[in-house]
C-alpha cells in the first residue's frame, strides 16, 4: 500500500467530525457568536454580569473579533489549504487538539475574573500562532502562491495580543488592538471578496446563458480601491483623531460602492448563494461611509458604523462563506434551501436594526434585543442546518 493510500484510509476511518477542523470550528464559532451576543445584550440591560476581567464591551468586541472570526478564518483555511496545495486534510487528534485550544482560550477569556488574564492571552494568541504554523507548513511545502495570507495571520495574532495587553492596562490606547484586528478583517473581505464575488457571479451567469453585462474582473481600479482602503484603515488604527482620516474613510467607502456596481449583483439575484455575497459586501462601503461620517458629524453614532462593518459585513460575509464551503466540502449541492435563505435574511435584518437602533423612535434596549434576536436567530439556524450537515455524513454515505 502506498503512503498516499494509507493516508486516505486513515482519513476515512476517522470520525466525520474529525475530518477537517472546519466542521467543528464553523459550528463552534456560530455557537460562540450566539453565546457572546446573548451575554452582551443581557449585561447591557443589567440582567447579569459577565465573569471576565475585561470590561463587558471590550470582551464583547474581542470575542466577536478574535473568538468568532478567529474560528471562521481557521475553519476556512483548514478547508481551503488542501485545495490550494493538494496536501492531505488535517484529520484525527490534531483536529481535536486544535479545536480544543480554541475552546480553552474562549473559556479562559470569559472567566478571566477568576483565571489569570495572562492564561487567556497565551491560549488565545497560541491558537492563532498554531494556525499560522499549520498554514505556513502546508503552503511552503507545496510552494503555493498564497504566502501573503501568512503575513495577515501574523498581524492578526499581534492585534489579538495587543488587545489583551490593552485590556490589562499595558497600552496607552485601549482600543488599538481592536481597531487593528478590525482593519485586517475588513481588508480580507475587500481582497477576497474582490476575487470571488465577480468570479462566482460570472460563472453563474455563464451557466444560465448570460452573456451581456458580465462582472468586470479585478483591474487597476480595484488595486487603487484597495490601496485607498489600506491607507484609510491604517490611519484609523494608528491615528483615529487625525484630520484626514474621516475623509479617507469616506473616499474608501465611496470607492467600494463604485467597485461593487461593476459586479452585476442584481443579475445574480436568482441564486441566493451568489447574491448574498453581494449583499454582505454592500455593508463594507456602507460601514466605511458611516464611520467617516460619525467622526466628522456626531449626529451619526460610531456604534452604528461599527455594527454595519461587524454585524453586517463581517457576519454576513462569514455566513455566506460558511454555508457555501460547508456544502462544497461535504458533497452537498451548491443550492440554497429555505433554511439557508432564512439565515441570510435574519442576519441582514438583525444588522440593519442594530445599525438603526440609536436613531429609531423606539426604546433603545427593545431595539437592541430585537436586533440581537434576529441576528442570533441566523446563527442558531446555521447551527441547526449546517452544524448537522458538517457533523453527519451525507445520507448516501450512510447507506
Amino acid at each position: 500500500m502506498t503512503k498516499a493510500a494509507a493516508k486516505r484510509d486513515r482519513i476515512a476511518e476517522a470520525p466525520i467530525w474529525l475530518q477537517g477542523s472546519f466542521r467543528l470550528l464553523f459550528t463552534g464559532g456560530a455557537l460562540w457568536a450566539l453565546v457572546v451576543v446573548a451575554f452582551w445584550v443581557g449585561a447591557l440591560g443589567g440582567a447579569w454580569s459577565v465573569p471576565t476581567a475585561m470590561e463587558p464591551l471590550v470582551w464583547h468586541q474581542h470575542e466577536m473579533l478574535f473568538g468568532y472570526l478567529g474560528a471562521v478564518i481557521a475553519g476556512f483555511l483548514s478547508a481551503a489549504i488542501p485545495n490550494w496545495t493538494g496536501r492531505p486534510v488535517m484529520t484525527g487528534w490534531p483536529v481535536a487538539a486544535f479545536v480544543g485550544l480554541w475552546a480553552a482560550a474562549r473559556l479562559a477569556v470569559l472567566f478571566s475574573a477568576y483565571v489569570p488574564p495572562l492564561v487567556g492571552s497565551v491560549l488565545d494568541v497560541g491558537f492563532l500562532l498554531a494556525l499560522f504554523g499549520y498554514a505556513a507548513r502546508q503552503i511552503f511545502a507545496a510552494r503555493n502562491r498564497n504566502k501573503p495570507i501568512l503575513i495577515v495571520l501574523l498581524l492578526f495574532a499581534a492585534a489579538c495580543e495587543l488587545d489583551h495587553a490593552a485590556a490589562m492596562g499595558l497600552t496607552t490606547d485601549p482600543a488599538i488592538g481592536m481597531r487593528a484586528g478590525f482593519a485586517l478583517v475588513l481588508m480580507l473581505i475587500a481582497i477576497i471578496g474582490g476575487r470571488i464575488i465577480p468570479a462566482f457571479t460570472r460563472n453563474w451567469l455563464n451557466k444560465h446563458g448570460g452573456t451581456d453585462g458580465l462582472p468586470i474582473m479585478a483591474n487597476r481600479f480595484d488595486h487603487a480601491v484597495l490601496a485607498v482602503t489600506a491607507i484609510a484603515l491604517a490611519g484609523w488604527v494608528f491615528a483615529p483623531a487625525a484630520h484626514p482620516v474621516p475623509w479617507l474613510l469616506l473616499v474608501a467607502g465611496a470607492s467600494h460602492a463604485v467597485r461593487q456596481t461593476r459586479w452585476a449583483g442584481l443579475s445574480a439575484i436568482g441564486d441566493p448563494l451568489v447574491f448574498v455575497l453581494h449583499l454582505a459586501y454592500a455593508w463594507l462601503p456602507a460601514g466605511l461611509l458611516l464611520l467617516g461620517a460619525a467622526i466628522l458629524w456626531p449626529v451619526v453614532p460610531v456604534s452604528s458604523a461599527m455594527h454595519a462593518l461587524g454585524a453586517g459585513a463581517m457576519a454576513g460575509m462569514t455566513l455566506a462563506v460558511m454555508t457555501r464551503a460547508t456544502r462544497g466540502h461535504t458533497g452537498r449541492p451548491l443550492e440554497a434551501d429555505g433554511g439557508t435563505v432564512a439565515i441570510y435574511v435574519l442576519v441582514n435584518l438583525g444588522a440593519l436594526l442594530r445599525v438603526a437602533a440609536p436613531l429609531l423612535p423606539l426604546d433603545y434596549m427593545l431595539s437592541i434585543r430585537l436586533a440581537g434576536g434576529l441576528w442570533g436567530g441566523a446563527f442558531l439556524l446555521f447551527i441547526f442546518v449546517y452544524g448537522r450537515m458538517a457533523l453527519q455524513r451525507p445520507a448516501r454515505d450512510q447507506a
